[in-house]
């Protein structure tokens, strides 16, 4: 694994590993022994990855597990808008690496390649004193999708011999999300970051379900606010959705059955 040009550049680090727990946990260790990055913490393989919620990240070799320590922005109440900001990034450099295909953001932090699930971000905040600080994490299905999943999933690996490695989308990577933290500006360009990531949103216009802690909502999903909330136009009106799972695949279904 190597930095792009643009991150180099811009002094970030670069630590890769054969394996480890888990990209976010080893961070956050990290963090804890005084680093303030901003660094990349790259493994070839997970025994413990994690996924939002706690969920468990299936990590077979092959594939990309990243997470960045980042501290360039002043509030803490700023740090969600970096899923959208890394969701922004992720889709430049896929573009960049694996050609026009059909890849999109689905709400709040996943990524999705011909509908299927193709990774997820976990964005982690972490106490720091004064200065608030940010774990990015990062999985994407390079060389292979897990199976037996709750919804369909997909690598980069269906294109054939036109797939990237996860190297190339790695560098790629780490220069885009440098282009779209400038963009950012510490949360000043928070409007710019939006309208791109709607761009590239999974289901905008249409009817979506979203799971919620004790229901099941669905509406028309009609944009992202300000702060990053899921707007929807439901039967009963208006929804402002702060947290939730929008529903794809088997889940779906059996979220319309609830």
């Amino acid at each position: 694994m190597q930095l792009g040009p643009i991150a180099r550049a811009r002094g970030v680090r670069l630590l890769a590993l054969e394996a480890i727990d888990s990209t976010n946990d080893e961070a956050r260790r990290l963090i804890e022994t005084g680093e303030r990055g901003p660094l990349w913490i790259v493994a070839a393989r997970q025994t413990k990855g994690r996924g939002r919620l706690g969920r468990e990240w299936i990590s077979p070799p092959g594939n990309l597990y990243a997470s960045f320590i980042f501290g360039d922005f002043s509030q803490t109440r700023l740090a969600p808008e970096l899923g959208f900001v890394t969701g922004v990034a992720v889709v430049r450099a896929l573009r960049a690496t694996a050609g026009q295909r059909d890849f999109k953001l689905k709400w709040p932090n996943d990524m999705l390649f011909d509908g299927a699930k193709l990774g997820g971000i976990l964005l982690e905040g972490v106490g720091a004193g004064v200065a608030p600080l940010a774990i990015i994490g990062v999985g994407l299905n390079v060389s292979q999708a897990p199976e037996d999943m709750p919804y369909p999933a997909r690598a980069l690996a269906a294109l054939g011999a036109a797939a990237p490695s996860a190297g190339a989308v790695f560098a790629a990577f780490s220069d885009a999300l440098c282009e779209a933290l400038d963009l950012w500006q510490g949360g000043e360009g928070f409007a710019a970051i939006r309208d791109e990531w709607l761009r590239s949103a999974s289901g905008l216009g249409e009817t979506i379900r979203v799971a919620l802690t004790s229901e099941i909502v669905e509406g028309r999903f009609d944009t992202i606010d300000a702060a990053g909330r899921l707007v929807l136009e439901t039967a009963d009106g208006r929804r402002v959705i702060e947290a939730g799972d929008v529903l794809i695949g088997p889940r779906a279904a059996q979220g319309a059955r609830a």
